[in-house]
């Protein structure tokens, strides 16, 4: 089966947004991340900031990568839950400690803490109502 067959098939909440909504959005935000993580890491190679001020974004770009294999690849709805929890979470830890160095940059992630919200909340939906499936 393929993966969009497959995703197809999963029980969603009815306010599941299409997959070109979902593909619409992280295109409007993923340039936001490649500046903001850029210019963060930048400053962090720099000596600007401090290294465990560029570690939340580092989690959570390795955790924002690795979810669609998670979820698509290995059709993992729990591990998948568990992975988008660590980006929500790295994202409020990014902008608070990135906020007294760059607060754009803290700003620049609304944006993706929205969205992320939202997709927690849907993910978490997702996996519950196919939980033990």
């Amino acid at each position: 089966m393929e993966w969009m067959e497959w995703y197809n098939n999963l029980a969603k909440p009815s306010w599941t947004p299409p997959g070109s909504t979902i593909g619409l959005i992280w295109q409007i935000l993923y340039p936001i991340i490649i500046v903001s993580f850029g210019f963060v890491f930048v400053q962090a190679f720099r000596k600007k900031v401090p290294w465990l001020v560029a570690l939340p974004f580092a989690i959570n770009l390795v955790a924002n990568l690795i979810f669609t294999p998670i979820q698509f690849g290995m059709r993992n709805l729990p591990l998948a839950a568990v992975d988008i929890l660590i980006v929500l979470g790295t994202i409020m830890w990014m902008m608070v400690a990135i906020w007294r160095h760059y607060r754009w940059v803290a700003v620049a992630q609304v944006p993706y803490f929205v969205w992320v919200s939202i997709a927690t909340y849907l993910q978490l939906s997702i996996t519950w109502m196919n939980w033990g499936q």
